[in-house]
C-alpha cells in the first residue's frame, strides 16, 4: 500500500511560487507528524519542514524559513508545502514524509518516504 503520493514539483523561474501536495492514507496521516525533505543533485537528503499531528506548530530549515509554509488539511488527508521566492539552489527532488514519533522524528529521521516530485528553479 502506497502512503505518501507527492504532487506539483515543475519548473519554476527563480523568484516564483510552487505549491507541492502530499496525500497520504488515512491510517499514516491519523497517527503521523508530516514534513518535507529534498535531495539537491550530488548532495545528501536534507530536512524541510514539519507539522505536529497535534498541536500544528511548524518547523523549518534555517535555508527555507520565511519562504516556505507547511500546511495540512485534516479533511483530505493532505499536507501542503508552499514555496515562495525560489531560487535555483532550492532545485531538489522533494519527499513527502511522516513518522508516529511526531515533529522530532521527522526533522531527524522519519520512517515513511513518498516517491519524490522534481523542483527545477531555472531561468
Amino acid at each position: 500500500q502506497v502512503e505518501l503520493v507527492e504532487s506539483g514539483g515543475a519548473l519554476v523561474p527563480p523568484g516564483g511560487s510552487l505549491r507541492l501536495s502530499c496525500e497520504a492514507s488515512e491510517r499514516t496521516f491519523s497517527t503521523s507528524a508530516m514534513g518535507w525533505w529534498r535531495q539537491a543533485p550530488g548532495k545528501e537528503r536534507e530536512f524541510v519542514a514539519a507539522i505536529s499531528r497535534t498541536t500544528g506548530i511548524e518547523s523549518y530549515a534555517d535555508s527555507v524559513k520565511g519562504r516556505f509554509t507547511i500546511s495540512k488539511d485534516n479533511g483530505k488527508n493532505t499536507a501542503y508545502l508552499q514555496m515562495n521566492r525560489l531560487v535555483p539552489t532550492d532545485t531538489a527532488v522533494y519527499y513527502c514524509v511522516a513518522d508516529r514519533g511526531g515533529s522530532y522524528a521527522v526533522i531527524n529521521g522519519p520512517s515513511t518516504w513518498g516517491q519524490g516530485t522534481q523542483v527545477t528553479v531555472s531561468s
